[in-house]
């Protein structure tokens, strides 16, 4: 119990004079196989975020997450559909120009607040003693902030940038428009949609299809259109994505995860249950979608890097900040339809 309770640290501890540097492993340097960060390329990833065709990581590089975005946002303005940064698809970008791919912020003292967790027990008995499974530092904090990673806050700015009060940290653009979530939203779950820059303006889904092939998930709008689309990991060989047609039964912000053995084939049975408390880092995220598939949800990730390149216990897995984007759009009673 000592060790996981000395494990819930402060702001002090984690930020205060700390650096980016200290908070994370240095990027590694651009190879062949990893070209460096392009900001031209992180200012289409920007924009996309913001028009509802997020690339999951804002990371300023190619990819098949990126491709996924652009396909999405070419379907959705009726263009060749290429998934390339092309002439067509800028000309269609240009009119958003406005939209910066990046933004110098000073941090605030509520942005670098806790608790943090470090070290974060593996163990689900010993995460069940915690009070929450809050993130491990401050840069993680921050990156999940801006729809990115500790690795491209250290190559944006300096591993010597300090996280202190007043110094100025660039960041990716995604300020929201606006911040004007719904009277009746529980005031933790505003805070939350407010700490991951959601922006309150949302299209409401009609229906939304889950495209195993793909790996996307697509919101529809009750003109039928594509109104929105996120990168997602949709099951495995042991527990595949369940074809066919469900319902949204409801949406839990912020919620408690509840630990059974008997559900994860990986797992020994004769392990004991747990309840874990909520937070960004429990294993669905920061909000659970309920399907009428029993035991199947849509929900976020402690592990935004690895939607679309790893596998999940058959439940639909988003980055933290495009789970609780999709939940202001769903209500109880939207079709969701999963498809090979």
């Amino acid at each position: 119990m000592r060790s996981v309770i000395a494990g819930i640290v402060g702001v002090a501890a984690l930020a205060g004079t700390a650096a980016l540097g200290q908070q994370a492993n240095p990027p590694k340097k651009a190879t062949a196989q990893r070209p460096a960060l392009s900001q031209d390329i992180l200012h289409v990833q920007v924009i996309l975020d913001h028009l509802g065709f997020p690339p999951g990581v804002l990371d300023g590089r190619e990819g098949q997450s990126l491709t996924a975005a652009l396909r999405g946002f070419q379907i959705s303005r009726q263009l060749p559909v290429t998934g390339k940064i092309d002439q067509r698809t800028l000309q269609a970008l240009h009119q958003h120009r406005a939209i910066r791919p990046t933004r110098f912020v000073r941090l605030s003292p509520e942005m670098l607040s806790g608790p943090y967790v470090r070290p974060f027990p593996k163990d689900p008995q010993a995460q069940a003693r915690l009070k929450t499974m809050g993130y491990r530092s401050a840069l993680e904090k921050l990156a999940e902030m801006f729809h990115t990673s500790p690795e491209v806050l250290i190559e944006l700015n300096s591993p010597d940038t300090r996280l202190a009060p007043g110094v100025p940290v660039q960041f990716p653009g995604v300020n929201p428009a606006s911040r004007d979530y719904p009277a009746d939203l529980k005031p933790e779950w505003r805070k939350t949609l407010n700490d991951l820059n959601v922006d309150a303006v949302q299209p409401k889904a009609a229906r939304i299809v889950v495209d195993k092939s793909d790996k996307v998930l697509r919101v529809f709008g009750k003109d039928g259109k594509l109104a929105a689309q996120f990168n997602v990991t949709t099951g495995s060989a042991k527990d595949p994505l369940p074809i066919g047609s469900w319902k949204v039964r409801g949406v839990a912000t912020n919620p408690d995860f509840h630990y059974n053995p008997k559900l994860f084939w990986d797992v020994s049975d004769k392990k004991p249950e747990a309840l874990l408390p909520p937070g960004p880092n429990s294993p669905v995220g920061v909000v659970w979608i309920d399907l009428s598939k029993e035991h199947y949800g849509i929900h976020g990730t402690p592990e935004p890097h690895l939607i679309g390149r790893s596998e999940s216990h058959g439940c639909i897995r988003l980055t933290n900040w495009d789970a609780a984007r999709l939940a202001l759009m769903v209500e109880p009673g939207t079709p969701a339809v999963f498809q090979e």
